[in-house]
């Protein structure tokens, strides 16, 4: 992430997570994930918010690079990982996941957003990598 400010990183934020509300404004709750993830997709491109869809994150061990380790549902202007979820509730092993995937990217925000709530903003969640 380099030199991208933190009043970027909390703008773009703000961006996504404005995107997020109109999605679940227009499709409600208790749908599958995979409707949220190819609509959000949509209302970024509307924004003109770069993104990239299912981004294989590698792992490295000892010295290898496995290019299949993981896949992030979305890495929005390279810089910010959005993992979503459509859950009853959200468990420490969600958060788990998305910390794990901004250490391994190097990054240091993560947006966690389950769309399975009444108020969106009640099903998102900032995970901080300290790197």
């Amino acid at each position: 992430m380099g030199g991208i400010a933190a009043s970027e990183i909390n703008g773009l934020s703000d961006k996504i997570i404005g995107a997020a509300i109109e999605v679940h404004k227009a499709m409600g709750a208790g749908l599958f994930e995979s409707v949220y993830e190819e609509c959000l997709c949509y209302e970024f491109n509307l924004r003109n918010i770069s993104f990239e869809q299912q981004k294989v994150i590698p792992i490295i061990y000892k010295g290898k690079t496995f290019d299949h380790g993981f896949r992030a549902d979305l890495l929005v202007e390279d810089t910010i990982i959005v993992e979503l979820k459509s859950v009853s509730s959200v468990l420490p092993v969600h958060e788990a996941q998305l910390l794990n995937y901004l250490k391994l990217s190097n990054l240091k925000l993560g947006l966690l957003i389950n769309f399975n709530v009444p108020i969106l903003k009640n099903g998102i969640k900032r995970i901080v990598n300290d790197l």
